[in-house]
Formats: structure tokens, sequence, C-alpha cells
């Protein structure tokens, strides 16, 4: 896997802007380099000291909160992180850093995302998926876009939803931004996706919106067409969520760098 920069393709009469260098350089530590039984938690302050310790690349989540901030938080409900019922869009700011991260050894709670950028202070380089209820609502987009601008470290975005790339291309076309995606979107979490679309996403239906700057795609689908393609043309792919040795090795084999989790590479799987 290179640190080499990608060079610029182009697909139609648009260019594609390279992707950072960095992308590719290091392996990505999936929400932080986390360990439940260590007492650090996904997406925490403490996942991220732990993989600026080794040198890792971020990848982080943020989820909106009722008053309109950006909260490095993968889930929409609350229970698996924090305790209790509810979602992360009911609950203001304040209220949700309030609430301690439910195994942290350090108690501490989820961090906005001006937070974790000062905690992170340019020292690796982010990777800050968006995320979405699929319903067209561009303020955590926004939000995530103001902070960012604000941030003198390496970054980038991505996002599951096209809509949501083809609005940071919208408004901040200097921001380098990434489509995540799978092949089939069979897991529960998409049932509520309609079958046409999910046939849009696996195949990048959608490319002519978003013009994404690299591909993040299921590691398990690396062997589909729509990575294998891309990196064709000049554009980074790289391989989520790498757990295992076999994964590592699909990675290796189809993808440009990994996001990986449950293992420090290294060190070996």
């Amino acid at each position: 896997m290179s640190g080499t920069p990608f060079r610029s393709g182009s697909i139609g009469a648009e260019p594609i802007e390279a992707a950072p260098g960095w992308l590719v350089a290091r392996p990505i530590a999936h929400r932080g380099l986390h360990d439940r039984a260590g007492g650090v938690i996904e997406n925490s302050l403490s996942a991220a000291r732990a993989a600026i310790a080794r040198g890792y690349a971020i990848e982080c989540d943020v989820q909106l909160t009722a008053d309109g901030e950006a909260m490095v938080f993968h889930d929409r409900d609350l229970a698996r992180l924090v305790g209790g019922a509810g979602s992360v869009h009911d609950m203001n700011a304040a209220a949700l850093a309030a609430m301690p991260l439910l195994g942290a050894a350090s108690g501490e709670a989820p961090p906005t995302l001006a937070d974790f950028l000062a905690t992170v202070a340019g020292r690796v380089p982010l990777v800050v998926e968006i995320k979405s209820r699929f319903d067209g609502d561009m303020r955590l987009t926004h939000r995530t876009l103001e902070v960012l601008s604000r941030y003198d470290g390496p970054f980038v975005v991505e996002s599951f939803d096209p809509y949501i790339v083809a609005e940071v291309r919208r408004v901040a076309p200097g921001v380098p931004r990434g489509i995540v995606a799978e092949t089939r979107w069979t897991h529960p979490d998409w049932d509520f996706l309609a079958p046409e679309r999910k046939h849009a996403l696996g195949n990048l239906l959608h490319f002519d919106a978003t013009r994404p700057h690299f591909l993040s795609w299921q590691v398990a689908d690396l062997v589909e067409g729509p990575p294998f393609l891309l990196r064709r043309l000049g554009i980074p792919v790289t391989a989520w969520t790498v757990r295992d040795e076999a994964g590592r090795a699909l990675a290796g084999a189809h993808a440009d760098q990994m996001v990986f989790e449950g293992f420090l590479p290294d060190a070996g799987c």
C-alpha cells in the first residue's frame, strides 16, 4: 500500500482532483484506536489519543444534536454507547456531553467535533464520516463543514449518502470528499432503503453528482466492479472495516489502504 499521492483522473469533461497522499500512506483507525476491554471507547478522545500515539490516521463519525451541533458519535440511538432510550437527534449537545460513555475507564463523555479536533490538533489526519438518515437534511453537513473550516490539520469528509457528498461538492468544492459504500446493502440497518436505491448506491449511479475524490468500500465486496474500476481510473479505494487476517489480505490485494479495528496493523492481526 503506497503513500504516493494519486494523480488526478478524468471522467467526462470534469477532472477529478487528486486525493491527499496521506489517505493511503498509513492504516486508518476505525473510530479511533478503541479497546472496549481496556476502557477506551470508540469515537472518544481517549481513542483519538491512542491512535495519535501510534501515528494512525483516525476515522470518526458525526451525528447531529437537537440544537444543531456536530457530535462525534456513531449510532443514531443512545442505548449502546451511553445507555438510556432516545436518539442523538432528540438531545441537546450539552446534555449528551454530560452522559458518560459506557465502559469508559476515564468516565469521559461523547465529544463535540470541535473538541475532537482540538484534541487531534493536526497530529494525524482525519476521515470524518457524516452520518445520514437519507432524508435530505443537510444541517449536519453544513455544521460539520463550518467546524472544519476553522481546523488547520489534514482531513477528508465522507458519507454513505450521495446527497451529502454532492452537497459538500457544491458548497465546499475544495474539501476532499469520499463515498462510503458496499455492493448489496443487506444489513438490517439499510432495510428502509428501497431496492432500486440500493442498486443505485451499490453501482455508484450518483457519480456525476458526487464526483468523489476517493471511495471507501466494504472489504468483503472489494472484488466487485465499482472499486476495481475506480482504482484503475486513479481514484484511491480504502477498505472498511478490516478486523482479521482475511480482511487484511483482501485489502492488500484490492484496495489502497485499510480502515481497521481490533488489532494493531504494525503488529499483525
